[in-house]
Parts: structure tokens; C-alpha cells; sequence
């Protein structure tokens, strides 16, 4: 199907798995946060969170896992993790719970690391420990006797085989234990390229968290170096991917992303589509996309794809004030020095004070190469870029400005 409309978006609020559109995102770690006692980092930072706004934060994976980062599970019910025990990950919940933000928990379920050699002489069975499979759980294309993977490969580890009800059933049992045990109100899904997205509907059905996101990641449109104009196929995929989770599922907008980080070089034309849209996937179905500008993947120092790091608060200025539901990265945040926490925090006060939400209006006035002005809701005008520019009519007033952005309230 080709994109869904606003009009019918407002029909589908409050299902499982999305909430009302007022979230506000913090990715809560980097790629290297497994080095610094991260539970109990986080517990002391769980007071500011809930000041500053934030509904939810998505935490790293929780379980114990065979790489220090947690994305190559083995034993799932084990919590004691590199990031620290169960005994302190529950406590930093428990905080979470008192601060009411809520915890998102990382759920990887398209690899899982074996523990014992079987057929071939992979490791391709899970003996000794709980959720115990053989090898009819792992996919034929990574070593497995099950069937052919229903998406991407995940490669150098055995991929789950999500077509067999054993399997679905006992991660929906772990999901619940995550959701109604331990206490994780959200679920992101990784690598959800990986396979059909109808499981991740059967998942979310089941285990109900209060809000979902997937992480359909795949390369935007490019000639040579050069990003392309239109960026309509991409964002198309990632559409498709959440209608095919039964809409149950919001998904990180990478489109916003590619184009946000090349506009605010002097190219802020990109932020318009030839319908007078948000290019990215924000303008199609907003109270699905999940923007952002960098990640623990992107940024952090694995560096795949960073956002330009003297135009992070530019960036900010337009994913918080525009509609989609807005995640703010841990570096940003917390290393990037106490003006530009302050910046966002008084970015996100704005976007609460004047009820800006996933589904609010937006009027793009302005798409040229140095200036982008928009106004949302009719509460909110923003402008960001070298150009100057300031709403005409009288009742704005400046809420908060800084380096190429600025933002006025009425």
C-alpha cells in the first residue's frame, strides 16, 4: 500500500503498542556505556529524565549476551548483563517507575548465539539453559534445520527461525516475563529487517507493551556521494513495514534522519517535499515516525553514520518542534555539556507547554538552501539556518533561540 493519510491516522490512536502521541524519547546509553556501570549511572540520572520530560527511555539490551553490548544474546532470562546485575537493573526500574519514565527494553530476537554444536557442527542448538531449542529454531541459510529466513540475514550467528510456533511461543512467554515480571513497559525492536514483520505484530499483540518501535534500517537513495532529492522509495519501505505489524509498531525514521543531516549543510531545500511535506517518513504517517539524530549504531564511536556534530542543536530545533515522536541521544544529552542540555530541555518544554504532539499540523513557509521556517499546530514557528527570518504577525513571542535556530510561541 502507498502511504497512509492523516485523516485516518487520527482514527488509530491508543492501540497496543502506541501510545497518545506526547512521547518524548531518550536513548538512554552509547556503545561503549557496557564500561561504566551503567545501571547505576542511569539510577542516578533517572530524577533528571522525568524533569526534563522525557516519557520513556530505551535502555540496551538487558540479557546476557556473548559481545558486551548486548546484541548477541544467548541466555535470555539472564539479566545479569555487562551494563550490571538484575538485582541493580531492577533497581534502576523500580526508579524509573517512581519518576513514571518508562523503561524500554531492546529486544533482540533475530540471532541468538548457540551453545552447543549440532547439525553440520554449528553451534546451532540451545542446550543447558532456559528456552532450550534445537535445531529446527535456526533458519536454513544460517545453519539450521528450520526454514528459510523470512527476511535479512543477521550474518556470523544463527538466525531465529520466527516461522515455527515453538519458537514464537516461547518469546512471547519471554516478552511477558520482560513486560509484566520485570517491569519494561516498552519494547524496540533490532534489526527488524531480519524477518517478517507480521511476527512482530503476533509479539506485540501478545505481550502488549504501552508503546513499540522497530528499527527498519536500510541505505537511503544516493548517486555516488549525493544524496537524491527524492527520498520517496525509502521512506515507502519503512511505511510498509509498519502497516505490516498490523500499524502496532512506530519505526525510527531514517529518512528524516538522511535528509536533516544534509540539509542543515546549506541545503534545507531538501526539507520539503514536492507536496509541500516533511520529506521523511514524519510527513506520511507522523504518529509512527520515531525521529532522531543519532544512535548508539550511528554515532556513539562506531560512527556509521553521524550526524553533523555543529548542527546537533539545529537538528533538535526541527525534530522537537515538529510532529512524529522525537528521541534525543544519550551523548547529546549527557556529554554534550550543560548549554546543550539545557538548549533541548527548554526545546522539549516548548513542545509540551504548547501541546505539540506526533500528529500536530505543520505549514512548511520557507525551503531555501540557508533557512527553513515552518509553523506547527499553529502554536509553534521555528526557523532554522544562517537565514534570518521571524513570523510577521504580532502575537508570536521568542520562546528559545541559539546558534542557526529559533522558535516562537503565541
Amino acid at each position: 500500500m502507498s502511504y497512509t493519510s492523516n485523516e485516518f491516522d487520527q482514527q488509530k490512536t491508543n492501540s497496543v503498542g502506541i501510545s497518545g502521541g506526547k512521547e518524548i524519547l531518550l536513548q538512554a546509553f552509547n556503545w561503549e556505556s557496557h564500561k561504566h556501570d551503567w545501571w547505576r549511572n542511569l539510577e542516578k540520572k533517572v530524577p533528571d529524565m522525568a524533569k526534563s520530560g522525557f516519557t520513556s527511555a530505551w535502555l540496551p539490551p538487558p540479557s546476557h549476551s556473548f559481545a558486551p553490548e548486548g546484541y548477541l544474546p544467548q541466555n535470555l532470562y539472564s539479566l545479569n548483563s555487562s551494563y550490571g546485575s538484575e538485582n541493580l537493573l531492577r533497581a534502576l526500574l523500580n526508579k524509573m517507575k517512581q519518576c513514571k519514565v518508562r523503561a524500554m527494553a531492546d529486544i533482540v530476537i533475530n540471532h541468538r548465539v548457540g551453545t552447543t554444536q549440532g547439525h553440520g557442527g554449528k553451534y546451532n542448538r540451545y542446550d543447558g539453559i532456559p528456552i532450550s531449542w534445537d535445531e529446527r529454531a535456526v533458519t536454513s541459510c544460517t545453519g539450521g534445520l528450520g526454514n528459510k529466513s523470512t527476511g535479512d540475514n543477521f550474518h556470523g550467528v544463527p538466525n531465529i527461525d520466527h516461522t515455527q510456533h515453538f519458537v514464537r511461543k516461547d518469546i512471547i512467554d519471554w516478552l511477558r516475563w520482560l513486560r509484566n515480571t520485570i517491569g519494561f513497559q516498552d519494547f524496540r525492536f533490532d534489526f527488524a529487517r531480519g524477518y517478517s514483520a507480521k511476527y512482530v505484530k503476533e509479539y506485540i499483540e501478545n505481550a502488549k507493551p504501552v508503546f513499540s518501535v522497530g528499527e527498519y534500517w536500510d541505505s537511503c537513495n544516493y548517486k555516488g556521494h549525493y544524496l537524491e532529492h527524492n527520498q520517496d522509495s525509502h521512506r515507502q519501505r519503512i511505511i510498509n513495514w509498519i502497516d505490516a505489524t498490523g500499524q502496532l509498531a512506530a519505526a525510527f525514521d531514517f529518512t528524516t534522519k538522511g535528509i536533516l543531516q544534509e540539509a542543515v549543510k546549506g541545503q534545507l531545500w531538501r526539507l520539503r517535499d514536492p507536496q509541500g511535506k516533511p520529506p521523511g517518513v514524519m510527513g506520511w504517517w507522523p504518529s509512527r515516525a520515531v525521529t532522531f539524530l543519532d544512535n548508539h549504531d550511528t554515532g556513539s564511536t562506531q560512527a556509521h553514520w553521524p550526524f553533523p556534530s555543529n548542527h546537533i542543536l539545529e537538528g533538535y530545533a526541527y525534530i522537537l518542534t515538529h510532529p512524529g515522536i522525537p528521541s534525543v541521544f544519550y551523548d547529546h544529552f549527557y556529554d554534550g555539556g550543560n548549554s546543550t542540555h539545557d538548549q533541548i530541555v527548554k526545546l522539549m518544554d516548548v513542545r509540551r507547554s504548547q501541546g505539540i504532539t506526533s500528529r500536530s499540523p505543520i505549514r512548511i513557509l520557507e525551503a531555501q538552501p540557508n533557512l527553513y521556517a515552518a509553523v506547527i499546530g499553529d502554536k509553534i514557528s521555528m526557523k532554522i539556518g544562517e537565514g534570518s527570518w521571524c513570523p510577521s504577525e504580532k502575537e508570536w513571542s521568542l520562546a528559545t533561540s541559539g546558534h542557526r535556530y529559533a522558535v516562537w510561541q503565541k
